[in-house]
């Protein structure tokens, strides 16, 4: 299967993860607090995995041990510290009730910026290697899902319909599709290693200064235990695919 389509497929199947939000109509509020923290601990720890594990050793062997491939580390993280900053809004996902009105629309528009970032990195790992494509497109998914959890729910608790909810959260969606083309068009030529490192910084930021802290916002021991073994469920998934 040719790269290309390799990219289509990938970034195709990260938009309909959109639609998950659907499943938040059979749930309580009280199971789904539990079951997106669960999601988000797995997250985390598959994203850590996939940046210490696979994007930073990968860049490695392509730079050597270099400074450069800590700097474009630090710079991946930096930019997504950066755009958070700029938009106002968090990707760890807070129930409903946390969020007000106004946000709704940010969070639409903070998403369609994510989903094409994501689309670019993902491209850029198949243009690379397509196992290396494979498996940041597998870490993006995991975090796709309790992200789009968060913001159906916050979309919902803005006073929007469900059916306009899913259909805006789909629709932003999109961008990752042209995030994964453009990357496919107009760097495939170029030397794309550099998002490599850039990836995992960015990895380790949403993992990090987003996920993890809104786990450990729930001091019961119990909850604190669950949510530290999916923390390793996710980071082992990661480590056997290598």
């Amino acid at each position: 299967m040719s790269v290309f389509l390799w990219i289509i497929i990938s970034t195709l199947s990260l938009s309909f993860i959109s639609i998950i939000g659907i499943v938040t109509l059979f749930f309580n509020e009280k199971i789904l607090r539990k079951s997106i923290l669960c999601l988000v601990a797995l997250s985390a720890g598959a994203l850590l995995g996939g940046a210490f594990f696979h994007l930073i050793p990968e860049s490695i062997e392509v730079f050597g041990l270099e400074n450069n491939v800590f700097l474009y580390v630090v710079i991946g993280f930096s930019c997504f510290f950066l755009l958070e900053q700029f938009i106002h809004w968090h990707h760890c996902h807070k129930l409903p009730s946390e969020h007000k009105e106004p946000f709704t629309y940010l969070v639409i528009i903070a998403d369609i910026i994510h989903n094409f970032i994501d689309g670019v990195i993902i491209g850029s790992s198949f243009v690379f290697d397509i196992k290396l494509g494979i498996i940041t497109w597998i870490v993006v998914m995991l975090h796709e899902i309790p992200q789009e959890l968060g913001d159906f729910g916050i979309l919902i608790h803005g006073g929007w319909k469900k059916t306009k909810a899913l259909m805006f959260n789909f629709i932003s969606s999109l961008s990752v599709v042209f995030g994964g083309v453009i990357s496919y068009f107009f760097i495939k030529e170029k030397d794309i290693s550099f998002l490599l490192p850039f990836a995992a910084g960015s990895f380790i930021y949403i993992s990090s200064s987003d996920l993890i802290p809104e786990i450990k916002k729930h001091p019961k021991l119990k909850d604190g235990i669950l949510h530290f073994i999916f923390f390793l469920i996710g980071m082992s998934f990661i480590v056997l695919l290598k």
